[in-house]
């Protein structure tokens, strides 16, 4: 059991750090993977991103996903095309049911990340953070549109999981690191003492800190790089 995110995102640096990973970026899913991922960035020395990703439900169905947008520029579309088909969706059916979910992730990306770009992960090592993982689907989904976007690899990063989940990840992902895989996996907050829920006043306070402290750090380093102490 993990006291909490913090706690979990502290531990979860460790392990990471002993892979040696190229040119990490942290990204997280919000909202309870931020505080998971601030904690794992700050362990790398990583910069930090977020992963947004919006479910299209099925028709008369809205929890069933015959697709998901992850932002970026442009979005990428994710179909479930087994439940396209048993839908037996068409082009333009498909194009109506993405469209009504595009101004919710909109609404998302501007109060998360606001105008700025996402982070290029190109020839890097992309880090997706979560603070947690049931059934994986919107992991998968993430992972899928991420490497579109030609990463070196793509690696999962989790406090928690039950093990056919992280199997499953495993086809998905490069490399998948998990600090806790109970056989028998009850709702995620069992698995930490405190487990809040999130708001988006928190979760854009907690990237605004984690990019300073960033930014602090950096300007540290340049400057005893720049002026170098003489023995």
């Amino acid at each position: 059991m993990f006291r909490d995110r913090q706690e979990a995102g502290q531990r979860l640096g460790v392990e990471l750090e002993k892979l040696g990973l190229h040119q990490p970026v942290v990204l997280a899913l919000p909202r309870g993977g931020v505080p998971v991922a601030v904690a794992v960035a700050k362990a790398l020395k990583a910069p930090l991103d977020l992963v947004i990703v919006r479910k299209v439900g099925a028709p008369g169905n809205p929890e069933l996903a015959v697709a998901a947008i992850v932002d970026g520029n442009p979005p990428d579309i994710v179909l479930n095309r087994e439940i396209v088909e048993a839908y037996a969706l068409d082009d333009d059916e498909l194009r109506v049911l993405i469209a009504n979910e595009r101004p919710e992730l909109e609404r998302r990306r501007l109060v998360y990340r606001g105008e700025r770009p996402p982070l290029s992960i190109t020839g890097k090592t992309a880090i997706i953070v979560d603070d947690g993982i049931a059934t994986g689907t919107t992991m998968k989904v993430a992972i899928r549109a991420l490497k579109r976007r030609s990463p070196r690899e793509i690696v999962v990063a989790i406090p928690v999981a039950p093990p056919d989940t992280l199997a499953e990840l495993a086809q998905e992902a490069d490399q998948v690191v998990c600090l806790s895989q109970p056989a028998r996996f009850h709702a995620l907050g069992y698995h930490y003492r405190s487990f809040p829920q999130l708001t988006d006043d928190e979760v854009t306070d907690a990237l605004v800190e984690a990019r300073q402290e960033r930014s602090a750090g950096q300007r540290t380093i340049r400057r005893r790089t720049t002026n170098p102490r003489v023995a």
